[in-house]
């Protein structure tokens, strides 16, 4: 029950036509391809792939048909891309990550400072407050602890409802059954919650701590460190198979069904794959537990000790553990009144301990979930891994290694990007955060992290959305209500001049910018202007289109994106489009219109989006149409830029 299970098919809010839920109680899961075509610059680029390593002493080599594209951290574009400009430049981006650069921690301060934009981090909590009501039929959460930042400044850490709020699910009329006022609990800022599979990225950490340490290899077997787990034909699995979810596992099983840890054991020894190691994607519990016995292994200590050893104590993470002690409690979040048929153990009001049953089954202790924090702690990681493996004076990872967390090794599976225990490029929860260099998890509980190093921003959503039930909820809205607004919330300054046209970011609709009729004369009229563009790859587009009449028609164009040390070659859109993301920089760009000589031809950009996800949107900048020498329009001319008929498109400084 801890992680929002995912699988092949195409079901339900959430994850919407192309996902689907988090799984219910262990039963079921759904998942979808999300097609990654047209990215835009740095969504698939070459050059420095990760086909060897040096980890601590130890080569690694990451072998097959892996086509590894690494993730550049924090400062390989903070200072000269969304947000290039007076603002952003000071701004506490904390950005740059070359030998001696600032590595930041953690202060409260304001959006301002922040580099952001405090009207969509206003707009984020009025967005998050609407889901403690009906959302249709419930609420998606009792409460929730917001934690927004970028760079070293958190800008937004607001706590809205309930932590605990209700004793008991009645199942016959379908309702809460609330404690007395005087016993219900409001969300703090500093509220504790079951992580659940968020749990999954700290035995992750353990695990590339162990790699880079030379103690554990990315591609040895499993088998080589435990040879009981051979059995059921999985003596080919790898230690990669499980931190990218490629293993064959299926999603779960009851392993809490048996009453001894050897039991338990002998269930996984026993479980046969259901797929190839390497040959499809299957989110699976099973991964994780599997690598949390390796590390134990490996280590001579349990997991809970190499918690706080190697990631909490280091970096000052005083509120984060597995089996929190009883004097917590009044400051941890309720999960769920856990009773059969919705649940596999009847244990009544869970709060304080683990919600997962497994987990619970393994005393509390798992790689897959247990794991209890705040969601300052959470933002303490966060800044930590944007920074390179690094807090204060504490480093628990490599920079080379964090590359590892956030390269996909997944090229083989497009739609389930992953790195070594995160998960990439991820819409159904990341919303308009979602780059190729996005990279977070969820938890079932109702909680999720994303860090973006493209603009050095981080978020954190807590919920305790299984309280009372976990049948209440369904989907992630919430989570992508809150990252599509602070994705706003980094500002994109206009290409030149004060203001660009800026497409919005709304669902479900289209937005045209269209300009007047022009007579074009010469062989050599073409289209000028600067691109920006960010949308949910395939499912959302940006078009340019001409019509002499009636019907509009696809302009082919070419876009140039800036790019360090020699000049990039243009990139063709011969079917007049773009779609997913551009690396969050400006574009050159040109269309010839050769083809309407001779007649008065209008032009557009068309911004359509369906009705699930969406990206940052679509900027178009200094708009000019040249007829050989001549220019016809040009949109820094008032003239003419009194002509533009915009429908959804708006001027924007930001």
């Amino acid at each position: 029950m801890t992680g929002d299970m995912r699988g092949n098919g195409r079901a339900q809010e959430g994850r919407g036509a192309r996902g689907g839920p988090e799984r219910a109680g262990g039963r079921g899961s759904t998942s979808g391809p999300r097609p990654a075509e047209d990215q835009g610059a740095g969504a698939r680029v070459g050059g420095s792939g990760i086909a060897r390593r040096r980890l601590g002493g130890g080569i690694l080599a990451l072998g097959g048909a892996l086509a590894l594209t690494p993730i550049p951290l924090a400062g390989a574009t903070a200072r000269n891309g969304p947000g290039a400009g007076t603002a952003d430049e000071a701004a506490d981006t904390g950005a740059g990550m070359e030998s001696g650069a600032h590595r930041p921690t953690l202060r409260r301060g304001s959006a301002a400072r922040a580099g952001l934009l405090e009207g969509p981090l206003d707009q984020l909590v009025r967005d998050a407050e609407a889901y403690l009501a009906d959302s249709p039929a419930h609420p998606w959460y009792a409460g929730a602890v917001l934690l927004a930042g970028r760079g070293g400044t958190v800008a937004l850490h607001r706590p809205i409802g309930k932590a605990v709020r209700y004793a008991a699910y009645d199942e016959k009329t379908d309702t809460g059954v609330e404690f007395p006022a005087d016993q219900q609990i409001a969300m703090a800022e500093d509220t504790v919650f079951d992580l659940a599979s968020i749990s999954k990225l700290f035995t992750s950490l353990l695990a590339v701590q162990q790699i880079e340490r030379g103690e554990l290899e990315l591609e040895a077997t499993v088998a080589a460190y435990l040879p009981d787990f051979a059995g059921g034909g999985k003596q080919d699995i790898t230690v990669r198979h499980l931190l990218t979810h490629t293993s064959g596992f299926r999603s779960w099983i009851p392993l809490y069904e048996e009453p001894t840890r050897e039991g338990k054991l002998r269930m996984l020894w026993e479980e046969v794959p259901a797929s190839t190691p390497g040959s499809a994607y299957l989110y699976s519990d099973l991964n994780l537990i599997s690598l949390q016995l390796i590390l134990e292994k490996i280590t001579g200590r349990p997991l809970d000790a190499l918690l706080h050893d190697e990631i909490t104590a280091p970096l000052g993470m005083h509120r984060t553990r597995y089996n929190p002690p009883a004097s917590w409690k009044p400051k941890i979040a309720a999960t769920e009144d856990a009773r059969p048929p919705w649940s596999g153990l009847d244990r009544g009001l869970v709060w304080g301990e683990v919600h997962d049953e497994n987990a619970f089954g393994f005393g509390g202790v798992a790689g897959h979930a247990g794991v209890f924090s705040c969601a300052w702690d959470l933002a303490v990681l966060a800044r930590t891994l944007l920074n390179g493996g690094v807090y204060g004076r504490s480093r628990i990872l490599s920079e080379e290694s964090v590359d590892l967390l956030f390269t996909d090794f997944n090229t083989a599976f497009p739609g389930d990007e992953h790195g070594l225990g995160f998960e990439l490029y991820q819409h159904w929860y990341m919303g308009a955060l979602a780059t190729p260099r996005s990279a977070g998890h969820t938890g079932f509980t109702g909680t999720s992290l994303v860090l973006d190093p493209s603009t050095d921003t981080f978020l954190i959503v807590l919920g305790n959305s299984v309280h009372p039930v976990r049948s209440w909820r369904s989907g992630s809205a919430p989570r992508v209500a809150a990252a599509n607004q602070l994705a706003r919330a980094v500002p994109v300054r206009p290409e030149r001049g004060r203001t660009a046209w800026f497409s919005g970011m709304a669902s479900a609709s289209t937005a045209t910018l269209t300009l007047p009729a022009l007579r074009l004369e010469s062989t050599r009229a073409r289209l000028e202007c600067a691109l920006w563009w960010d949308t949910e790859p395939a499912a959302d587009g940006l078009f340019l289109e001409a019509s002499a009449g009636q019907d509009w028609q696809p302009v082919p164009f070419t876009t140039l994106a800036p790019g360090p040390g020699h000049r990039p070659e243009p990139r063709p859109h011969p079917a007049g489009s773009a779609t997913g993301w551009s690396g969050r920089v400006w574009h050159r760009l040109e269309a010839d219109l050769t083809a309407w000589r001779g007649r008065d031809v209008r032009l557009r950009w068309r911004y359509a989006t369906d009705r699930l996800y969406v990206g940052r949107g679509a900027y178009v900048d200094g708009l000019r149409v040249r007829d050989g020498a001549r220019t016809v329009f040009d949109a820094e001319r008032p003239r003419d830029a009194g002509r533009i008929e915009a429908t959804g498109w708006a001027p924007s400084a930001d």
